[in-house]
């Protein structure tokens, strides 16, 4: 299976960019505390838990560049948790998975070395806020986020 992905942030920077996701139009950037490992950005006609595309990690060394469309195969998902920006809601765990895909020119393996890489800038991406809680538990493979998909 085929998926395009929406480049929002590319890897090496920590801008953290936003756009509309359904009309991709540019909304602001503000910075966060790690620079992001791989491309990173929402796959194109889909629904999240939390009302928004399902996000992605393109897995690549290639120089994706925001506001890029990439064709993309499934290679994982990485199961993701956290506490819930809605002042609301305080303290409330949200699902914010990843699905985490590669360039379909591209071989791919999720690796240790990956999953390690993902993990860390999960764990520190936040450190500015205090009080967001964030954090990975499981790596699946393309079975699995494919399933995820259908949902």
């Amino acid at each position: 299976m085929t998926i395009k992905v929406f480049i929002e942030n590319e890897a090496g920077s920590d801008q953290k960019n936003i756009f509309d996701e359904k009309t991709l139009e540019y909304s602001r950037s503000h910075t966060v505390s790690r620079k992001y490992p791989y491309p990173y950005g929402f796959i194109l006609d889909s629904n999240s838990e939390d009302g928004g595309n399902i996000d992605c990690f393109v897995i690549t060394a290639k120089k994706l560049k925001s506001g890029e469309i990439v064709e993309c195969k499934l290679i994982g998902i990485m199961e993701q948790f956290e506490t819930s920006w809605n002042p609301k809601k305080p303290g409330l765990e949200e699902v914010d998975h990843n699905v985490l895909a590669a360039p379909c020119d591209e071989k791919i393996i999720l690796d240790d070395e990956i999953k390690s890489k993902l993990s860390d800038f999960i764990a520190h991406v936040f450190d500015h806020l205090p009080n967001k809680k964030v954090r990975v538990e499981n790596f699946h493979d393309e079975n699995f986020a494919l399933k995820y998909l259908g949902k």
